[in-house]
């Protein structure tokens, strides 16, 4: 099942680096930010709850694509920019099998537990 996930996940990935590449930022840009969305992970700082909170809204595709929609609406390339990095981020973690957190701890993910 996790091979069915990664594979549906990969075009997600790829749309996201395509619709990037439509966009007028040069691509070190897209490298840089990449990982930017990983600073949720800060909010475990506090506590599992507030860490899970923060987290997932940092990889929730819903959110980046009402993110990309708002920039595509208001044309503005920066909220367009910042909605396909949280996309397309979200489609490589879940790839890897990282997936949206519970509040009980940090490996504990809707995909299952991280390290089994």
């Amino acid at each position: 099942m996790k091979i069915t996930l990664a594979l549906e996940e990969l075009p997600m990935l790829l749309l996201g680096i395509f619709v990037f590449s439509r966009l007028d930022f040069a691509w070190w840009w897209f490298l840089v930010l990449f990982f930017t969305p990983d600073f949720g992970m800060l909010g475990y700082i506090f506590n599992n709850k507030t860490g899970a909170f923060i987290y997932n809204l940092f990889h929730h595709k819903g959110l980046a694509l009402l993110i990309w929609f708002l920039g595509f609406y208001l044309q503005s390339e920066v909220f367009q920019l910042i909605g396909v990095i949280l996309f397309s981020h979200a489609a490589f973690d879940r790839i890897l099998g990282y997936g949206l957190k519970y509040e009980k701890g940090f490996k504990f993910t809707h995909l299952g537990e991280i390290g089994n």
